[in-house]
């Protein structure tokens, strides 16, 4: 092989070098900054690019959210409570151009900014905002950063708070107030338990007293009706006596009345009384029954009085007897006024156990 074939050979493998130099790849997320000779020339997007071959300059710059993770803080807060804490943030190129040629590292300079602004935001707070209000930390650490690295081509689209640590002696601090905070709560539970079962207990013990009165009330009317109706029967009983007595005593003449008053003197000897008192009139009494069994001087002449006469002089016997009701009619009467009764028992528990419920409801 002879010096102008090899010398062929080497331009050729040279052609092909700077060709393949001329073409670069820029993957879907990335971008690439393309210089030449110390000058920008342009950005290139994602799909083969020709440029100058040997003297161009490719920056590439991801395009992807990537994140940082900022190192733990030692912070003092508003109260003087040290404590320890840490973020990460999640951050996107938007303008490589400005990412490359605005700051050195973009990357590294927004990790010590977060650094400063989360130092100066947690010292503006108190050590329980801090801890209850994380969402309001994140959103105005991200405004801050976003606005900061704007001029960068960086935008900051989140920034969380990882981990915020008191130190030793002020989490023990927290640790024994909570454990007093919920002995408070604990405490007024128990009392207000045992208030609401003093009056609950209370209440059921009105209720009952209330029942118990109402059931001896309402027993007392029951036994009162009864004697009361039991008063007027007997009344009554007497009363149609008394009449029968009066109708039937008109028709009878001396001579029965006289054998009556001889069997009511009967049935007082009959008595076990030691004593035995006679009225002035017993003389009276004995001379009339000595007349008519004939050992008086003269026997007295009566005469029976008709029915007729004694209707006349007393008024017939349905006008004085009255109407006397029989078994039936009086059983019927006691099961009515039962009924009566317990119905209206019936209505005044139900009145009672509304009102109770509306107690309850109102409570």
């Amino acid at each position: 092989m002879d010096a102008l074939t090899i010398l062929a050979i080497v331009f050729i493998f040279v052609v092909v070098f700077v060709a393949l130099t001329a073409i670069k790849k820029v993957e879907p997320y990335q971008a690439a900054v393309y210089t030449m000779l110390g000058k920008y020339k342009r950005t290139l997007t994602s799909g083969l690019n020709f440029v100058a071959p040997l003297a161009a300059r490719l920056i590439w710059v991801d395009l992807r959210t990537q994140t940082l993770d900022v190192p733990r803080q030692d912070v003092i807060t508003k109260d003087n409570s040290p404590t320890a804490v840490d973020a990460v943030i999640y951050i996107r190129v938007v303008d490589p151009v400005k990412a490359c040629f605005e700051i050195q590292d973009y990357k590294l300079g927004t990790i010590f900014l977060a650094q400063t602004t989360l130092r100066s935001v947690i010292g503006e707070m108190d050590l329980d905002e801090i801890l209850f209000n994380r969402a309001v930390i994140n959103a105005k650490l991200r405004d801050i950063l976003d606005k900061a690295t704007d001029p960068w081509g960086v935008k900051v689209e989140a920034v969380e708070i990882k981990e915020v640590e008191p130190v030793a002696r002020v989490k023990a601090a927290m640790e024994e107030q909570t454990s007093a905070e919920r002995e408070r709560r604990a405490a007024i539970l128990r009392a207000d338990g045992e208030k609401k079962s003093a009056i609950l207990t209370a209440e059921g013990g009105k209720r009952a007293r209330i029942l118990q009165a109402e059931g001896i009330r309402q027993s007392k009317i029951v036994e009162a009706q009864g004697e009361r109706l039991s008063r007027i029967l007997e009344a009554q009983g007497e009363a149609q006596k008394l009449r029968i007595l009066s109708l039937g005593a008109a028709a009878l003449d001396q001579k029965a009345l006289t054998v009556l008053s001889l069997d009511t003197l009967k049935s007082v000897g009959n008595g076990q009384s030691t004593k035995i008192i006679f009225p002035f009139e017993i003389s009276k009494l004995l001379e009339g029954a000595a007349d008519y069994i004939g050992v008086s001087r003269k026997t007295p002449e009566t005469t029976p009085m008709k029915y007729e006469e004694l209707e006349k002089r007393v008024g017939k016997a349905e006008e004085v007897l009255g109407k006397i009701p029989t078994v039936f009619e009086l059983e019927e009467l006691e099961k009515k006024e039962l009924l009566e009764r317990e119905d209206a028992e019936t209505k005044k528990i139900m009145e009672h156990a509304r009102k109770g419920g509306i107690k309850e409801e109102e409570e």
